[in-house]
């Protein structure tokens, strides 16, 4: 029996397959960047840099495939969609001065998402209409036709990005403790939810300490899920939510919402250091948090000693989960830890 289509599922697989192509996309040049930059000038490490950027650029193109998978399109439609979000997202423009196409970043994702969909729209509509002819008119009135909408929607739509990030910086900077706080707390329980916060942190384009809040807020469940997890779970359990598959504790969430309640906590007390210390990041680390050391680089990178990292990235955030396990479970006995942080896969 076919699945119906609402408004709420359509916008999940979006969501779903945006967030698979931005970890595919982005998780190759967040991490080596950094790693690499200790090589200084050597040409392998020069080269491989250069390749994980160009990588990179492919990311809204990964996007568009991955987001028509989860429709479960065929070959072509799949890449007619991934190519029509390419072109919307913004990722390569042309230059009329010097007539020459330049590639830089990962465009805009909220438009490549936006593109993305309308493609995926247009190919639902259209069904089978094209018959024997739609190898060539699908690539044309789809590819194009998406990609030239998405294209004209976006300077609008990267102005309200642009908008809301400033907007949130700003508040960072005028409320430095406060808003790193709320930054954590909010990326702290979005890790564990369905919405990835990679693709929140890209499309709003955090930066600064309004990233590292956010990568921090990552790292923070990461760490109680892992503490808490050590002696209820398989190991293997718990070394998949350490490399960073926090998301599979989201039947935990719905079930026992409480979960959140030492995550918040340790969130809140390891967002002080982030303000404090001034731990930054980019739109590209915001979402990571520890995985793949992402956070922790792009902070390094930003100015960070190595002392401070380590305090704000580990000492803080482990001494305040295991603050939380024995405050929540042992003394105001809110829970227990194996019915709340038992794997439910």
């Amino acid at each position: 029996m076919e699945e119906k289509l609402t408004p709420k599922i359509f916008l999940n697989k979006v969501l779903a397959g945006t967030a698979t192509g931005i970890i595919v996309g982005l998780i190759p040049n967040a991490v080596l960047a950094a790693i690499l930059k200790l090589f200084g000038e050597n040409i392998l490490a020069v080269t491989i840099t250069q390749m994980a950027v160009i990588f990179q650029l492919a990311t809204p193109l990964l996007i568009g495939a991955l987001i028509a998978v989860q429709f479960g399109f065929k070959p072509m439609q799949m890449l007619v969609v991934a190519g029509a979000a390419f072109v919307g997202s913004g990722v390569v423009k042309f230059n009329p001065d010097t007539a020459t196409y330049i590639g830089a970043g990962t465009g805009d994702i909220i438009n490549t998402m936006i593109t993305a969909s309308i493609a995926v729209g247009m190919i639902l509509l259209i069904g089978e209409k094209f018959g024997s002819v739609a190898i060539v008119a699908t690539p044309i009135v789809v590819g194009i036709g998406a990609g030239l909408i998405g294209y004209y929607l976006y300077p609008y739509v990267t102005k309200i990005t642009a908008a809301i990030g400033d907007l949130i910086n700003t508040f960072t900077t005028l409320q430095p403790i406060l808003m790193s706080i709320l930054i954590a707390c909010s990326f702290a329980f979005l890790i564990i939810s369905p919405i990835s916060t990679v693709a929140i942190g890209m499309a709003i384009q955090l930066n600064g300490v309004s990233a590292g809040a956010a990568a921090m807020g990552v790292a923070a469940t990461t760490v109680v899920l892992v503490v808490n997890s050590w002696k209820v779970n398989k190991p293997g359990v718990t070394l998949a939510i350490a490399l960073g598959a926090m998301k599979m504790m989201m039947p935990n969430l719905f079930r026992k919402p409480i979960i959140l309640v030492p995550c918040l906590f340790t969130a809140i007390i390891s967002a002080i250091p982030v303000a404090l210390f001034s731990v930054s990041g980019t739109p590209a680390s915001a979402g990571f948090g520890l995985v793949g050391l992402v956070g922790p680089l792009a902070s390094l990178d930003a100015g960070l000693s190595i002392i401070l990292l380590l305090i704000s990235w580990f000492v803080v955030p482990i001494v305040a989960a295991f603050v939380g396990q024995i405050l929540f479970e042992k003394i105001l006995k809110l829970y227990d830890r194996k019915d709340v942080f038992e794997f439910l896969g």
